[in-house]
This record gives structure tokens, sequence and C-alpha cells, in this order.
């Protein structure tokens, strides 16, 4: 697979699903692999990922075999709630908090936050050039003031030079680490609704709340680094699938005006010399 140009995380998958299916069955015998693939408990979607990582083996190893067919059910991501997604924040070690911000306020993929390097941003103005994985398109996109200001603590505790990644582990890791703190979080609080939050649902909020803010399909999918407009119109779908609850806020100042821009509040209308915003919840 690393002849073939495979990216180092599609190859540690294949592996962790490889090793799954020989703990369970014979991987010499295409018939007892597809066996245990097509009775297992699980989803459509599953039972695909193990069918190609099976197929890698079968092509490596000159085993011919007939490799069914799974149709995946398409299914739209639960976008959770502005307060569940800073609520988990708050309650994040401080690297992690960093993490979770940067998904929220950039929409980036897991992967895509441990390429970057600091020379990638600049810590003055909290602009980041992403380089995109799937060979989706690069973008430059900006942090929100506060998560600027856990960044810039973050680099100086860390002592991280332009060339040093901010984030020195792999997508997995980083995935694996959110689980773990996200499943303990929700045993704590006794709130199981937070297990459902997976790491990629931060990128989703910002996709969705992107949408629903602009209503521009062009913004949102330069936003996301997609190449094909059809990808992103599934957020216009989650968007009218959400509930019309509103957050609503004052301004009398420019001062607070701009403080409530920066953290996804829109401006609605002005009374009495006081402008008001509100925030989908």
């Amino acid at each position: 697979m690393k002849k073939e140009a495979y990216a180092s995380s599609t190859i540690s998958a294949v592996a962790k699903r490889l090793r799954y299916l020989a703990r369970n069955c014979q991987l010499d015998d295409p018939e007892i692999v597809k066996g245990f693939i097509a009775e297992k408990s699980c989803s459509n979607a599953f039972k695909e990922t193990l069918v190609e990582a099976y197929d890698l083996y079968c092509q490596a190893n000159g085993i011919a075999w007939k490799k069914p067919f799974y149709d995946r059910y398409d299914k739209l991501p639960k976008i959770p709630s502005e307060e569940k997604l800073n609520m988990i924040i708050a309650r994040s070690s401080k690297e992690f908090a960093l993490v979770l911000s940067m998904m929220r306020d950039l929409g980036t993929r897991p992967i895509e936050l441990t390429w970057l390097k600091i020379k990638d941003i600049d810590l003055e103005k909290g602009v980041v050039t992403i380089t995109s994985a799937k060979h989706c398109i690069g973008r430059t996109l900006r942090l929100k003031s506060q998560t600027l200001v856990m960044l810039n603590a973050y680099v100086l505790f860390k002592k991280l030079n332009q060339n040093d990644r901010l984030f020195p582990v792999n997508s997995g890791s980083l995935s694996e680490g959110y689980r773990r703190f996200r499943n303990k979080l929700a045993d704590n609080l006794g709130d199981m609704s937070i297990k459902s939050i997976r790491l990629y649902d931060f990128r989703h909020f910002k996709a969705t709340m992107e949408y629903h803010r602009t209503k521009d399909l062009l913004h949102v999918k330069r936003l996301l680094g997609h190449k094909d407009l059809r990808t992103t119109l599934r957020y216009t779908q989650l968007i009218e699938i959400e509930g019309d609850e509103y957050h609503s806020a004052a301004a009398k100042t420019l001062q607070e005006a701009q403080k409530l821009i920066e953290e996804g509040f829109e401006y609605v209308t002005e009374m009495d010399g006081v402008k008001l915003f509100r925030k989908r919840k």
C-alpha cells in the first residue's frame, strides 16, 4: 500500500481491520471471510470497509475471490448543539480544548490539524493555511479571538518553533484520545447523549452553521475544501432538520457588536439604539 502511495492513516486503518478479521477467521480462505462478514451484525458501511481491506490482502497474496458488494444506506449525521460542544471543550485538557476549539472554528478534519506546522499559522491575526486531506482543496481560514489566545499560550508553553508540528500525533491517536475522554465525561455527567458526538461532528457543526448564516453553498464548499458541490449539499439538508431556537444578545457599542459577531451571532434589528443579535442553539 505504501508503494501505491496510500496515506499512512489509510494503511493503519486497513491493518486494524485485517487484524480484526484474522482474530475471527482464516484469512487465506475467502469463503470463510465472506461468511463472517455477511453474518456480522453491523452496518453495511462497516462491512464495506472490511471487504475493501480484505480485497487488498487478497491482491497482495494472489488470492482469487469474488468480492461482495454492500450498498451503504445514506444517513445524515446529527449535529450537536453549540452548548454541548462548548461544554465538552470546557471540560477538556488544555491541549484537547485547543484541538476541539480549532475544529469548531475552522471546520477541519482531524488529520488536517495533525499536519499543521507553526509556520502555517499567523499567530497575530489567527489566519491558518490548511493543507487539505482526501484530495480536496487547500484553504485559508481564521480562528476566533478566544481560540487564538489559547493557541498562543499553547505555543509559548510548548516552546514550538516555526517548523514544529502543532499537534505531533497521528489522526488515529487523536480520535482515540477524544473517544476515551468523551465516554468518560458522558459517564461522569450521566449524559449518554455525549457518547454520540464524534470528533468529526465539530467539522459538521461549523459547516452547517456557516450555511445557516450565509445561505452560500460556494462559501461552505470553499471552507470545507470540497471539490464536488454535491458533497457540500448535504449540509443544506442538515440545517433543514434543525430546530428554530435561538440565543439572543444585545449590543450598545461597536466593541460589543464586534464581539458578538466573532462569537457567531447574526444581526437582526435595532431598537431604542440597541442592536439585537441572535445565534441558533
